[in-house]
């Protein structure tokens, strides 16, 4: 399927979640965030920073904070989705849009919360020292092609750990090989994950 190139098409694309996402979007739209797509997905920044921004699931809509870890969160309404593994990323989830018009007055609460952390600077910074554990997958594929193994050594560590992550962070082992096969042409043109993406 592919990837929305704007925060409309993302939104059309939502099926029964259209009025929903842009009541979220209205919301976000009303501070002085700036909206842009991520990764296929709306994300807001301040000064190229991203904030918080939205998605759809089928049963549940929400917000991600990406760094929520530092919300004082007093109406109790932030998860963490993957306990142990995320560390600054918090989600509001949502099952109906009524839920968000009683949540307003939190919605925005929290989003002028999260503009002011990222205006003083409060974020969690990646583990950069931490050693990259290379997911099974990966050496088999560099054991079919080790010319696919030479490109991947002189990426930067940056780019070698957000393709390892992609891969390595999928839970089922289809999904994990979908991962391998979007990166693998990634690799050998030395391109990172998300760049085409990026405005």
């Amino acid at each position: 399927m592919k990837r929305p190139q704007s925060v409309d098409e993302y939104i059309a694309s939502s099926g029964h979640w259209e009025k929903t996402l842009r009541l979220l979007r209205k919301l976000i739209s009303s501070t002085a965030l700036e909206e842009t797509v991520k990764w296929g997905m709306p994300v807001y920044t301040l000064h190229g920073k991203n904030v918080v921004g939205f998605s759809a699931f089928k049963a549940w809509t929400g917000l991600w904070f990406y760094q929520g870890v530092f919300l004082k969160d007093p109406a109790r309404k932030l998860i963490n989705a993957q306990e142990g593994t995320t560390k600054g990323l918090r989600q509001m989830r949502f099952a109906s849009i009524q839920e968000i018009e009683e949540s307003r007055e939190i919605i925005l609460a929290y989003l002028k919360e999260a503009i002011q952390n990222q205006k003083e600077g409060k974020e969690i910074k990646p583990d950069r020292n931490k050693p990259l554990e290379m997911p099974p997958e990966f050496e088999h594929a560099f054991s079919r092609d080790p010319s696919l193994k030479e490109s991947f050594e002189t990426l930067p560590l940056s780019k070698k750990r957000e393709f390892i992550e992609y891969v390595g962070e999928a839970k089922l082992e289809k999904t994990r090989q979908q991962h391998l096969e979007k990166v693998l042409p990634l690799i050998r043109k030395g391109t990172g994950l998300n760049e085409k993406y990026r405005n």
